[in-house]
C-alpha cells in the first residue's frame, strides 16, 4: 500500500488487524554553530539544517481524528515544527498498546531523531503530505 499523505497513515492504521498506537516527534531546523556560509544561505531559504526533536506524543489514530486537529493541537505547545516523524506499534488481542508501554520505544525513537538515524520512521511535511528526507 502506497501512503503519500498522513490521511493515508491513519487510513492504513485504523484498517489494521490488530489496533495501533502511533508514535510521533515533531522536530524542528536548526543550523549548526560551524555552518559554512552556504549552508547559512540555503537555512535561510527554508532548506537545510539539522532536524532535531522537539517534542514526541503517542496517540491512537482514533485520539488524533486528523492531520488538521494534530497541526492545531501541535501549534498550542508553541513549538514550531518543520518534520513529523511517525511509527506505529501494533496491539494484541484486540487491545491498543497502552502510553506506558510505548513510552520507551517512544524514547528510543526520540534519540534515532536526534542521531539522524531516520530510515526506520514516515517524514510528514507541515502539509500532512509524505516526504523523502536527503541527506547531506
Amino acid at each position: 500500500m502506497s501512503i503519500p499523505n498522513f490521511a493515508t497513515l491513519l487510513e492504513a492504521a485504523q484498517s489494521q488487524s490488530e489496533p495501533q498506537r502511533l508514535l510521533l516527534v515533531f522536530a524542528t531546523a536548526e543550523l549548526p554553530a560551524d555552518a559554512s556560509a552556504e549552508e547559512v544561505a540555503r537555512f535561510e531559504r527554508g532548506e537545510g539544517g539539522a532536524l532535531v526533536p522537539a517534542m514526541c506524543v503517542d496517540k491512537t489514530p482514533q485520539e488524533i481524528g486528523d492531520f488538521a486537529s494534530l497541526v492545531v493541537e501541535s501549534h498550542e505547545t508553541g513549538v514550531d515544527w518543520v518534520i513529523l516523524f511517525v511509527a506505529a506499534m501494533s496491539g494484541r488481542d484486540g487491545l491498543a498498546p497502552t502510553s506506558d508501554a510505548a513510552s520507551q520505544a517512544l524514547q528510543t525513537m526520540v534519540e534515532a531523531v536526534r542521531n539522524g538515524q531516520i530510515d526506520d520512521y514516515l517524514a510528514v511535511d507541515r502539509d500532512g503530505d509524505m516526504v523523502q528526507l536527503a541527506r547531506s
